[in-house]
């Protein structure tokens, strides 16, 4: 009996030990946050900003791979409000994704919550406003996701953690912003850069640690360079993805991205300036912030670290040199590389032109001659509802003709499990910046001049990272490659703001004709519904 009795309490122990585990590591976090507008001074002269919480820019949310997020969004603005969680892949639930192609927006005065998890993730990300031009007056904050504590990273824990948030800033509110864009305008230059809603700011460390710092670009225009005077930078970690762990002096980061690098404190005890300026734009601007040494003996001194002297083709270097690190555990405890994208055969090629053009005697942006307008329903209830006239199939061409440009919902219909080439043919001489919601993808290729067939011999095949925001150089192409394992509606769009406000920007529809659970979730019981969805019943 008493074997029998020790039996029965060791496996008491390693149930309840089992159970403790998985809430541990697959956790719920309750959040409310409050949208409301406030007043402050970014540049010296005070401004209205959205607020998450009262805070400009919003609360760090820290997760961990796998936890259940449920947050309750209160909208106090005078305006319809939606948060989209840039990078997280929202497995099998575009319903959360908040932009407006899947969510009808939070009405002033009401409320939405959302419920999504964090699946299978890892790294450094953000949450914005997508509604409008929201963004470009707050409501923007950092959103990390930490490793398990069962599934190592290949770097030791760090002494500590930054967010750091820069962006090119305006002194003019979102509704001025939106006029200039409605009137068939292109927005001015911005009047200057930011960190964490700041000129500058302070980030302590001791002597002799190591600290991570994560870097995104949450401007609307401007790609950044960032620099640390006297310091080293390990790359270790690009949106999710695991790098090869080289070292920079300065960092390129572009409209929509995110980074991770580590950086020891090994020079003498002062301050040291931290730098980011924008880059590849006739005006530029300048923003410092201050690393301080706990033993520091003196201020910041000597002349501010400048730019890179490279431009375009330093830069394609740069990002050519970011590597998956293959050998390295992702969220789960598989090596990065086990999924070897480059023998997989393309399903479809799709090949997205953007262009600037004239439409109804207003400037437009456009890809394959298509500039994208909202309907007053989102896609994703239409599709689910089966509502008719929202958005057709056929509305966009896989590849540009150079007809006439035209407005449209554009609407890429592809299948489930296909695996999909994307080209981003970047005729104009600006800068570009892309994102997919939904998934990360595999940024294979960069090269000047029009893409061919031939370019694919040029393609990264066996180490190329992924990630959810690639730039695309003036008068260049970007090559991903995509797994279409996630059924849904996603947005795949300009990440420079004005850009995507004024049309750049179509949608995938990955499509199931088996409806499973296994596959997608279904509708929210709490989803919103809008235009002729409303009324009916989720």
């Amino acid at each position: 009996m008493g074997k029998v009795a020790l039996f029965h309490l060791l496996c008491g122990i390693l149930f309840f030990w089992s159970v403790s585990v998985v809430k541990a590591e697959d956790d719920y976090k309750y959040y409310t946050w409050t949208a409301t507008y406030g007043t402050a001074s970014p540049l010296g002269v005070p401004q209205q900003v959205i607020l998450m919480n009262g805070q400009f820019p919003g609360p760090r949310l820290d997760l961990v791979t796998n936890d259940n997020v449920i947050l309750n969004l209160i909208n106090r603005l005078d305006e319809p409000l939606l948060l989209t969680w840039n990078g997280i892949k929202q497995r099998k639930n575009s319903w959360q994704d908040g932009v407006l192609g899947t969510n009808c927006p939070i009405p002033p005065n009401s409320n939405y919550t959302y419920k999504f998890q964090t699946k299978d993730q890892i790294g450094s990300y953000t949450y914005f406003p997508s509604t409008q031009l929201h963004r470009a007056v707050g409501g923007f904050g950092a959103l990390n996701v930490y490793a398990r504590s069962v599934i190592p990273v290949p770097y030791a824990k760090p002494a500590g953690d930054f967010s750091l948030l820069i962006g090119d800033w305006y002194k003019s509110s979102h509704k001025v912003l939106r006029q200039i864009l409605d009137s068939g305008r292109s927005l001015p230059y911005p009047n200057g850069l930011l960190i964490n809603g700041q000129k500058q700011s302070t980030f302590s460390g001791d002597q002799g640690k190591t600290y991570m710092f994560r870097i995104s670009n949450v401007g609307l225009k401007n790609s950044i360079n960032f620099r640390i005077q006297g310091h080293k930078m390990r790359v270790v970690e690009v949106e999710g993805s695991h790098v090869l762990q080289n070292i920079y002096d300065s960092l390129d980061v572009h409209v929509g991205q995110s980074m991770s690098v580590l950086v020891t404190l090994d020079q003498p005890p002062k301050d040291y300036y931290i730098v980011a300026s924008t880059r590849f734009s006739r005006i530029a601007f300048t923003a410092t912030s201050v690393l301080h040494y706990t033993n520091s003996r003196a201020p910041v001194s000597g002349p501010v670290p400048s730019a890179p002297a490279g431009q375009m083709h330093w830069s394609m270097l740069q990002a050519r040199s970011f590597r998956w690190n293959l050998t390295s555990n992702a969220a789960r405890p598989n090596p990065q590389g086990s999924f070897h994208y480059g023998k997989i055969i393309i399903s479809r090629t799709f090949v997205m032109a953007n262009s600037a053009p004239i439409i109804n005697g207003k400037l437009r942006y456009a890809v394959n001659s298509v500039s994208y307008v909202n309907p007053d329903t989102p896609l994703k209830l239409a599709d689910h509802f089966n509502i008719p006239g929202v958005f057709s199939l056929n509305s966009i061409q896989t590849f540009p003709s150079g007809g006439s440009p035209y407005l449209a919902t554009a609407v890429f219909p592809v299948s489930h499990h296909d695996f999909i080439e994307i080209v981003f043919q970047n005729n104009e001489a600006t800068m570009q910046s892309w994102h997919l919601d939904g998934y990360d993808f595999w940024v294979v290729g960069f090269g000047a001049g029009t893409w061919t067939q031939a370019s694919r011999n040029k393609y990264n095949l066996v180490d190329a990272l992924t990630r959810h925001t690639t730039q695309v150089y003036p008068k260049s192409w970007t090559a991903i490659l995509v797994s279409l394992d996630n059924q849904g509606m996603w947005n795949l769009r300009s990440a420079m703001w004005d850009r995507q406000y004024l049309g750049q920007q179509v949608y995938l529809r990955v499509y199931n004709p088996t409806q499973s659970l296994a596959n997608e979730y279904d509708i929210p019981t709490n989803a919103l519904l809008c235009g002729k969805a409303a009324g009916r019943h989720p």
